[in-house]
């Protein structure tokens, strides 16, 4: 019973991580391009709006159930470590914990309260878009990146498992 409780475990942080990789991608890839190209004010007023929509039950349950999934897994690779791909788990936890949830709190989410202090149409609010620009998207690059290397991690650990 165990064995299939962290196989199930493991599919769900394979999940999670692609999920959340997915999510972080288009943003990079797309999202924030597009708001660049907007007059301030609007690029402003679309990642507000965006910064408020996206705290929603089924975002927070990804977000922070892969926290739960990657300390759980961890902790199982640590214990039980001669057993097939406790390294890979170990590597998916820590590549989602530093590299997604980590720089989420340190980076991106300061820099979405500083956003969403400003007025949209205020020289102050263009002024810190544009370095809202500069200092969020390589942060998010770094997320994205991370997911990545999580849900590669935990599909290896899956795969070794199985």
């Amino acid at each position: 019973m165990t064995g299939m409780l962290f196989s199930a475990l493991t599919f769900a942080a394979v999940l999670g991580s692609g999920v959340a990789a997915g999510l972080f991608f288009i943003f990079s890839n797309t999202i924030m391009a597009s708001f660049a190209r907007l007059p301030a004010a609007q690029g402003i007023a679309a990642m507000q709006s965006i910064n408020v929509t996206i705290i929603n039950p089924l975002f927070m349950t990804v977000f922070m159930g892969m926290v739960a999934l990657s300390l759980a897994l961890g902790a199982k690779a640590i214990i039980g470590w001669t057993e097939a791909g406790s390294a890979w788990l170990l590597a998916g936890g820590v590549a989602y914990l530093l590299g997604c949830f980590l720089v989420t709190m340190v980076f991106n989410v300061p820099l979405n309260d500083a956003l969403a202090a400003v007025d949209p149409a205020s020289a102050e609010g263009a002024a810190l878009w544009t370095r809202y620009l500069q200092e969020w998207l390589p942060w998010n690059h770094v997320r994205t990146v991370a997911c990545l290397v999580s849900l590669a991690s935990f599909a290896m650990a899956f795969a070794r498992a199985a």
